[in-house]
């Protein structure tokens, strides 16, 4: 099973990553948390236009990726799990944890130092809150996290499906934590004992300096919780909250040249 992922990875992560976001999309049309503010088609073409960007600049700045970087880590023999022996499973269940722990950390320091911040602020200035906010990010934050995963990886020596697997999940749970969706409230509270569910990552998404400094996760919860960061619910409830960036709230902001500028401009 492994080899075969491996094998086909680009087709299995586009296949998932389609997948997701059509279904995301469905639910959020048939029972949406909060109503919608801003025209779908201006966000999902910019949206969606940055995973483009994206996708085709990590391509020309790094020869390897994530995951061919990690078997080329184990076939050299480098990394903690290298040394230590063990069973496979342990090593994937591991590195899927400190993978997660590591992209919380470095959602943690884009929020604390400044210059990150305004790289990164660019997700957050989304004025309506769905699953493609999930994969808005600026170029220079997607290119930082991948030099982050890349060390994490030499650290590690994670197997190299399970760098697949974390980033293929990465990928499906911030489209679902970002989703205008709404959930029983029983299942709700069951589900963010484990996973980031969308209420608990919508408070993140606040123009209140307090909400947004909250509730760091993409996919585990239980780091907000184990460092202090947690937010259970926001002040104004979630119809009420104002999403976004009180400096970047018109439509125009919404613009892909506008998102792509945005670390430059005052704010």
């Amino acid at each position: 099973m492994a080899d075969f992922l491996l094998a086909h990875e680009p087709v299995v992560r586009i296949s998932i990553f389609l997948g997701v976001l059509v279904v995301m999309l469905a639910v959020e049309e048939w029972s949406p948390r909060r109503t919608r503010t801003e025209p779908r088609w201006l966000r999902w073409s910019s949206n969606l236009g940055i995973v483009v960007v994206n996708s085709v600049l990590v391509r020309l700045c790094f020869p390897v990726v994530a995951v061919g970087f990690a078997a080329l880590v184990r076939e050299r023999g480098f990394g903690l799990f290298n040394w230590v022996l063990g069973p496979d499973w342990v090593a994937v269940l591991a590195s899927l944890i400190v993978l997660d722990l590591a992209i919380w950390a470095q959602h943690l320091l884009f929020h604390r130092v400044p210059m990150l911040w305004r790289l990164h602020r660019m997700h957050h200035a989304d004025l309506d809150f769905d699953a493609t906010t999930g994969v808005r990010f600026h170029p220079v934050e997607i290119l930082l996290s991948m030099v982050v995963k890349l060390a994490v990886v030499a650290l590690l020596g994670p197997p190299a499906v399970a760098v697949m697997v974390f980033e293929v999940v990465l990928n499906a749970s911030a489209m679902f934590s970002h989703g205008n969706l709404r959930l029983p409230s029983r299942v709700e509270r069951a589900l963010r004992w484990l996973i980031v569910t969308p209420d608990m990552h919508r408070v993140h998404h606040s123009v209140l300096r307090a909400e947004h400094d909250s509730n760091y996760g993409f996919n585990l919860s239980v780091w907000d919780r184990l460092f202090g960061t947690y937010v259970p619910q926001p002040r104004d409830g979630h119809e009420g909250m104002a999403i976004g960036v009180s400096a970047f709230r018109t439509q125009r902001d919404l613009w892909l040249d506008r998102m792509l500028w945005q670390p430059l401009r005052r704010g």
